[in-house]
């Protein structure tokens, strides 16, 4: 595989991701919706082996908070810290069967959504908390075999 089409996919899945993101929908489902930037970021660094995560991480995070009008850097900040989770795990991702790459994207899913919680709750005065957040976690897990069966696709 050239060095060209790695950076090619992620182009493209970056721009499915962000109209995936930016679609209207009732806000019980936009509270339980997965951190889709997060899945298909997962899939492209397991798959494919290249320098630059955390660059790429930090620019897609930066998209995804001006998409959303977030604090800047909050949604960089929590996909570079999964990104490191998932690097580290890596060899054992990569083997490893359905349900338990499920664990290992709802771990990097909490990481996710921890960093999310910690920035918003340092940057303001009143925290609320949404118990439909926690689904977020469950639903990411959830949808990573269609993911992976998507993109896995899409790759050939």
């Amino acid at each position: 595989m050239d060095t060209q089409r790695p950076y090619i996919f992620l182009a493209k899945i970056t721009l499915f991701t962000l109209i995936i993101s930016a679609l209207p929908l009732p806000e019980i489902v936009l509270d339980i919706a997965p951190f889709w930037v997060l899945l298909f970021f997962t899939y492209w660094l397991i798959y494919f082996k290249l320098q630059g995560q955390f660059f790429f991480a930090l620019i897609l995070g930066t998209l995804i908070d001006v998409l959303y009008g977030d604090i800047l850097g909050q949604n960089a900040l929590a996909l570079i810290l999964s990104s490191v989770f998932i690097i580290k795990i890596k060899q054992s991702f990569a083997v490893s069967n359905l349900s338990t790459q499920q664990i290992y994207i709802f771990s990097a899913s909490a990481i996710y959504l921890l960093v999310l919680l910690l920035v918003h709750a340092l940057s303001t005065q009143s925290f609320n908390f949404n118990y439909y957040l926690l689904a977020t976690l469950l639903s990411g897990a959830l949808f990573w075999p269609v993911v992976q069966s998507i993109l896995s696709k899409c790759k050939h």
